[in-house]
């Protein structure tokens, strides 16, 4: 028997229009301070990886720590600008990475109660059809071209393939 109602926990209308507005107003502060980039820009700004990122650090460190060791040709107050927006916004990716798993996680049940409901259905609509109730065999022969893979349709076969 198959499990059914994983997703019992439903969002309420208000609940869908505050998680709207919330995303709005995260684009719209987004819009005038981001760049558009390409995949070419992506690929050649986008190589500064973990150890790099501890070398950055570390000269920041050192700017902090030992002014006199910190190169007078960088605008550090630039930098520092550009250190805090970047922290910024590496813990609000992984922020928004938990909201997607979350969202991700609640899509997938409410999929899988979808699927199952309409495999009992589809089982439903093969007994009716099999009892010359009008509408039914239509249904069937419709619903059939999902389960291309499996005898007569049968939509028990076509969940365990």
């Amino acid at each position: 028997m198959a499990i059914n109602n994983l997703g019992v926990n439903h969002l309420t209308p208000q609940q869908k229009t505050d998680i709207d507005n919330a995303l709005s107003v995260i684009e719209n502060s987004l819009m005038g301070s981001t760049q558009n980039l390409s995949a070419e820009e992506r690929q050649k700004y986008g190589s500064v990886n973990e150890t790099n990122k501890l070398f950055v650090n570390k000269c920041r460190e050192y700017q902090q720590t030992q002014t006199s060791l910190a190169s007078p040709d960088v605008d550090w107050v630039e930098f520092e600008a550009d250190f805090q927006d970047r922290t910024f916004a590496d813990t609000r990716l992984d922020r928004l990475a938990t909201l997607t798993r979350m969202l991700s996680d609640f899509k997938i049940v409410h999929d899988y109660d979808n699927y199952q409901d309409a495999l009992i259905d589809y089982d439903f609509s093969k007994y009716k059809a099999g009892t010359k109730t009008p509408g039914f065999t239509e249904k069937v022969e419709e619903l059939k071209q999902f389960f291309p893979n499996t005898a007569g349709g049968s939509a028990k076969n076509a969940e365990n393939s």
